[in-house]
C-alpha cells in the first residue's frame, strides 16, 4: 500500500502522531509519502520507504497572502499521479483535508480517483473550526472526507455538537511507543535538584490555552509544603509571564529551570516526580501519556480528552479548569507520600502501556483497508445520489 500523509510539520501534537504514525508503517514495509511546508521535526528520512515532498509557494508581490492551500493541492495532485498512490491521509481538516478534495476533484477530471481519511485532532474542531471565516470550509472537508477519525471520544462529540456530520466517526486514540522508554538510563538527577528535593515539570508550547500562570502557581504553593523545583520545557508567547512571575518572586528564581526545547525529553520526565497540565482545552493530552510513560504521574485539569488518559486517584488527579488550590494540593498529597508516589507511577506506566504503538497501529492498518474495499465496492455501484 502507499500512503500519502499531509502534515504539519511543527512539534504540535498532531504533527508528531503523524510523523510517527508514518514511520511505524514505513518499518512495516508501506511506502509513504509525506506533503508538507517543511520535513516534519521527528521524521527520519534515511527510511527507504519514507518519501518527503515540500511544498513550495511562489511568491508573487499581487498577493497579500500567498496561496499555501494551492501550492499544497497542486503537489498532492503530483505526487497521487507520480507515485500511484493507494490513500490519502489528512492530519487536520484545514488546510489539509481540504486541499486534498481540491486534489481529488483535479484527479477526477483525468478518470482517477483516491480515497481520503481525515483526522481531526483538536484545534482544528474546537478553534479554527468555530471561526466564522473557516467553519463552512471544515464541515465541508470533513463530510467530503471517505473516513473520518479523532483522537479522543471527547472530540468526536465536540465534532459532533459543532458540525452537521453526515458520516460516522471513527475514535483512533493517541499513542506512545513505549519501546523508546526502556534504554533511557536515568538522566543525572542532581543535575536538577538535591536529593531531598521533589521534581515538578511542565511541558507545552506556552500558548495562553496551557495556562502556564496556573502552573507557577501551583508550584508556589507547593514549594511552601514541600522541598521542590519546577522544570518548564518549551518556547511560546507566555514566556512573559513566567519572566514577570520570576520578578515577583525572586525567592524561587533558583528553584525554577527554564529548559526551551530539548532533545532528551524522555530522560527528564524520567527523573520528574510530577507532571502538571493544567490545560484549558486539550482534544487528548498527548504531553500527559508521554509523561505517564515515563512513569510520571499527572495533574492536570480535567478539559477535553485528558480524563480518557489521566485516570483521577490512580494515574495521578484531575480538577476543573483554573483550581489552582484542588491542584496544588493533589500534589502536595502525593510528593508528601512516598508510597501513594510509587503507586502512581507505577499506575501511570501501566496506563501507557494501554496506548501502545503495537495497539493502536493495527487499528489504522484496519481502518485503511477497510476504506479502500469501501472505496472500490462504491465506485463499481455508484449510489443514485451522484
Amino acid at each position: 500500500m502507499k500512503i500519502g500523509i499531509l502534515c504539519y510539520p511543527t512539534y504540535g501534537g498532531s504533527g508528531i502522531v503523524a510523523t510517527e504514525l508514518g514511520m511505524s508503517l514505513a518499518n512495516k514495509g508501506y511506502e509513504v509519502h509525506f506533503i508538507s511546508s517543511n520535513l516534519p521535526a521527528r521524521l527520519d528520512i534515511t527510511n527507504p520507504n519514507i518519501f518527503f515532498h515540500k511544498v513550495n509557494v511562489q511568491t508573487y508581490p499581487l498577493f497579500q497572502y500567498q496561496p499555501y492551500d494551492i501550492a499544497l493541492s497542486s503537489m498532492i495532485y503530483r505526487v497521487v499521479n507520480l507515485y500511484k498512490l493507494d490513500i490519502l491521509h489528512a492530519h487536520y481538516a484545514i488546510p489539509y483535508a481540504y486541499a486534498a478534495y481540491t486534489a481529488k476533484q483535479m484527479l477526477k477530471d483525468e478518470g482517477k480517483d483516491i480515497p481520503l481519511v481525515t483526522t481531526l485532532h483538536g484545534t482544528d474542531i474546537t478553534l479554527v473550526g468555530q471561526h466564522p471565516s473557516y467553519k463552512h470550509a471544515v464541515e465541508f472537508s470533513i463530510n467530503k472526507s471517505d473516513t473520518i477519525t479523532t483522537v479522543s471520544e471527547s472530540l468526536k462529540k465536540d465534532t459532533l455538537q459543532f458540525f452537521d456530520i453526515r458520516k460516522s466517526i471513527h475514535v483512533i486514540t493517541n499513542f506512545i511507543d513505549n519501546s523508546e522508554f526502556e534504554q533511557i538510563g536515568q538522566c543525572q538527577r542532581k543535575q536538577f535538584a538535591k536529593d531531598d528535593e521533589k521534581i515538578l515539570i511542565h511541558v507545552s508550547n506556552l500558548r495562553p490555552v496551557k495556562r502556564v500562570e496556573d502552573v507557577l502557581q501551583i508550584f508556589k504553593n507547593v514549594h511552601r509544603m514541600v522541598k521542590s523545583r519546577l522544570i518548564i520545557i518549551g518556547e511560546g508567547p507566555e514566556m512573559e509571564k513566567i519572566n514577570q512571575f520570576l520578578e515577583d518572586h525572586p525567592e524561587l528564581i533558583d528553584k525554577i529551570r527554564l529548559l526551551g526545547k530539548v532533545n532528551d525529553l524522555y530522560r527528564i520526565l524520567e527523573l520528574s516526580d510530577v507532571f502538571l497540565l493544567p490545560s484549558e482545552q486539550e482534544s487528548f493530552g498527548l504531553a500527559a501519556l508521554e509523561a505517564m510513560a515515563a512513569s510520571t504521574p499527572v495533574i492536570s485539569s480535567n478539559a477535553g480528552g485528558i480524563p480518557e488518559v489521566n485516570i483521577q486517584g490512580e494515574t495521578g488527579y484531575l480538577a476543573e479548569v483554573g483550581n489552582v488550590e484542588a491542584m496544588s494540593n493533589y500534589a502536595i498529597k502525593m510528593l508528601s507520600d512516598e508510597k501513594l508516589l510509587e503507586k502512581m507511577k507505577s499506575n501511570a506506566k501501566n496506563q501507557a502501556l494501554k496506548f501502545d504503538l503495537k495497539n493502536i497501529l493495527p487499528l489504522y492498518e484496519k481502518m485503511y483497508g477497510e476504506t479502500l474495499e469501501h472505496f472500490h465496492k462504491h465506485k463499481k455501484h455508484p449510489s443514485h445520489h451522484e
